[in-house]
């Protein structure tokens, strides 16, 4: 059995989950509400404050699927009660971030601004203290997309392995790249 797929996920007080006849899942919380349709082998059982998914058969398809949507509702239950949070750094020389509203303006290096419009799920703030890079704070209930837009922001300025400039993770480890050697 998988050992993802037969954990049990605690429901925490003020999240409610149902799961209708067409084996969709929802689930509501106070930061919000999430669906998730599951495959016809998959089924879901909620006794209490614990839910269970469990499968029907033995095939190499369906327990690959156990595990993923075990994660996927656990994420859905957590991302309603308590929300996910993304931290970027802007790195280099007059990188910046300002949030005006649900859009990004974004100074990368580039001749011009990048304006970048954040889904309505998305909250951003962005912060520059002096001597430090400026960070944008990504926070929505919804995991897959919060991961989704930072990873489309990334994509703007991947950081190059050289200086390091770009946009990065907060904590993400670049291995840097020696420059060339002058000849002698």
């Amino acid at each position: 059995m998988s050992r993802i797929g037969k954990l049990a996920i605690t429901i925490p007080a003020g999240v409610t989950v149902e799961v209708d006849k067409a084996n969709r899942v929802t689930v509501k919380g106070k930061l919000g509400e999430l669906q998730q349709q599951l495959d016809p082998n998959i089924s879901v059982t909620i006794e209490g404050s614990e839910l269970t998914v469990n499968r029907s058969d033995e095939s190499k398809d369906v327990r690959s699927k156990h595990g993923l949507y075990r994660s996927l509702i656990a994420n859905m239950v957590e991302g309603v009660s308590e929300g996910f949070k993304t931290v970027q750094e802007f790195v280099g020389v007059g990188y910046k971030v300002e949030v005006q509203g649900q859009v990004l303006d974004m100074a990368l290096g580039y001749s011009h601004y990048i304006l970048f419009t954040l889904p309505p799920e998305i909250k951003a703030e962005a912060t520059a203290e002096r001597g430090k890079n400026p960070r944008l704070i990504m926070r929505s209930h919804d995991k897959q997309l919060l991961g989704q837009v930072a990873a489309k922001i990334r994509s703007l300025r991947k950081p190059e392995p050289y200086k390091g400039k770009g946009i990065k993770f907060e904590g993400e480890v670049l291995r840097k790249k020696a420059g060339k050697t002058a000849s002698k």
